[in-house]
């Protein structure tokens, strides 16, 4: 057994497999998110935005599982899934199904009757974009990849529709930002992982026939195209100048990371772009929370 696996088989000893058909550090990132669309929201409050965050997180959760039940043969060829509960058996397809539809059900109905009807349909149709077309096209399609951003940059447009009853600019600002930021980060981890998606037979970017520097190129074309549209609150008056210098300089830093990685693709610089990548979205949260109180931004 190779180290790499040693390792996962000790880390997912000691987790409990419901928790991981969850997906912990994507239910987190789901989270923030939502919380962060949540926050623009004006009269914004806690306690309906943790109680929102919370129900799209469960609809969230519910279309990871359902993906892990369609995808549990591919998984079991990808060393980085093999150890999915599915995969093992720790859990079963029955039960995991039976899980998915509970979560699913509590996430939507809850936003129905606590919030909204347009946040229980918006996230409604996040998990069906997500099981019913991102998940098969991947395995006869490139453009799963574009499918797949449009649910990713949704949590945002879902906690801002559950407090306000719509989804205004800010939202919409915060769901274009998402979509782009993430095609340098996924193509630089397809391109990481590229023989397990080979194996598993899925499409890929890095894994199509002559595809040597087209995961770099066009993830450097998506982060040029996120500087100006990380702008767009300035455009739209809802930020001010805190706002403006700091992402300008976060989303420079995200362009000149996929502009290293397309020169030269290797694991060094495929890595250095996922870190950058993952410290570009809290940092921008930050940016967007602090704003209003360092320029006087109005929401």
């Amino acid at each position: 057994m190779k180290r790499s696996t040693q390792v996962l088989v000790q880390a997912r000893a000691t987790q409990n497999p419901w928790l991981v058909l969850l997906r912990p550090r994507i239910a987190l990132m789901v989270m923030i998110m939502a919380l962060l669309g949540a926050a623009v929201v004006p009269g914004f409050s806690w306690g309906p935005a943790i109680e929102a965050t919370l129900l799209i997180t469960l609809v969230t959760g519910s279309a990871s599982i359902l993906n892990q039940v369609l995808e549990r043969d591919t998984d079991a060829l990808m060393e980085r899934t093999r150890m999915r509960p599915l995969v093992t058996g720790e859990v079963s397809v029955g039960a995991a199904l039976i899980y998915a539809v509970v979560l699913g059900a509590v996430g939507v109905t809850g936003l129905a009757v606590r919030f909204n009807l347009l946040s229980a349909l918006l996230s409604m149709a996040t998990l069906v974009s997500y099981v019913a077309i991102y998940t098969p096209v991947k395995r006869v399609s490139t453009t799963n990849t574009v499918v797949g951003a449009i649910s990713g940059a949704a949590p945002p447009l879902l906690g801002y529709a559950a407090l306000a009853g719509n989804v205004g600019p800010w939202a919409w600002c915060m769901f274009a930002v998402i979509f782009a930021w993430q095609f340098p980060h996924f193509f630089a981890i397809a391109w990481i992982y590229r023989e397990d998606y080979r194996r598993a037979g899925l499409r890929m970017v890095p894994t199509i026939s002559n595809a040597k520097g087209l995961a770099g190129r066009h993830g450097t074309l998506y982060a040029l195209a996120l500087v100006p549209v990380a702008l767009l609150p300035i455009s739209s008056g809802l930020a001010g100048w805190t706002y403006g210098i700091g992402v300008t300089f976060l989303s420079l830093l995200y362009l000149g990371a996929s502009i290293r990685f397309a020169l030269h693709e290797d694991h060094r610089r495929a890595r250095s772009l996922v870190l950058v990548s993952l410290l570009y979205l809290p940092l921008w949260a930050v940016l967007i929370l602090i704003d209003p109180f360092l320029t006087g931004s109005v929401r």
